[in-house]
């Protein structure tokens, strides 16, 4: 039995599609821009659509972006002496909102995940290993999750970096295990980069 109408049943089924919505929220939503003027609506509508091949990925560290290198690589007042890995760009945002950084980043698009397929060859490693060779990198900040592929994937990246004359560094306590980056306050996250620990 079909309870809403067909155009509605598909917005509803495509918003369920999306991280972090369930069948209830994408019910909200739907009813939220049924109730929207026709110029909020056909506003959304822009802007998702504004997104479709206008963002790429930084060609240095795989930030979003809509040029070839985003804001923080192309910014000459960063530290790019030091790099912080993180696996997402939102995690970038994270560090941002501390204030407390001042060096760039390098976006692995993931993490270690042997149950789920994933491996070194398919995150941005060599091209971390390229700019890192490249010279200059004082520092390597590993700023994944601190969840299971998060640390096996920082532990990864500490056997891959060991031979460079670098120094590497986990972020300190803080951060909770198991936890999101994504979530974490500013506090937290400023107090875990002042910890950071040499590896």
């Amino acid at each position: 039995m079909q309870f809403y109408a067909p155009a509605i049943e598909k917005l509803v089924n495509e918003l369920q599609k999306l991280p972090g919505i369930g069948q209830k929220t994408a019910q909200r939503l739907t009813y939220h821009l049924l109730k929207s003027s026709p110029e909020q609506v056909q506003s959304l509508s822009e802007a998702i659509a504004g997104i479709i091949g206008k963002i790429k990925h930084c060609t240095v560290c795989n930030n979003l972006t809509e040029s070839e290198r985003c804001s923080i690589c192309a910014d000459p007042n960063r530290d790019t002496s030091v790099i912080c890995v993180v696996e997402q760009p939102f995690d970038i945002l994270a560090f941002e909102r501390t204030r407390a950084f001042n060096g760039v980043y390098h976006v692995l698009l993931g993490a270690l995940s042997p149950i789920d397929g994933i491996t070194p060859d398919d995150l941005t490693i060599a091209s971390l290993l390229a700019r890192v060779q490249r010279g200059g990198v004082k520092e390597v900040i590993l700023g994944t999750n601190p969840d299971t592929e998060g640390e096996a994937t920082a532990a990864y990246l500490v056997n891959v970096l060991r031979p460079f004359n670098i120094t590497i560094s986990r972020l300190g306590v803080g951060v909770p295990i198991g936890g999101d980056l994504e979530y974490a306050d500013e506090v937290t996250l400023s107090r875990a980069l002042e910890g950071r620990r040499r590896i």
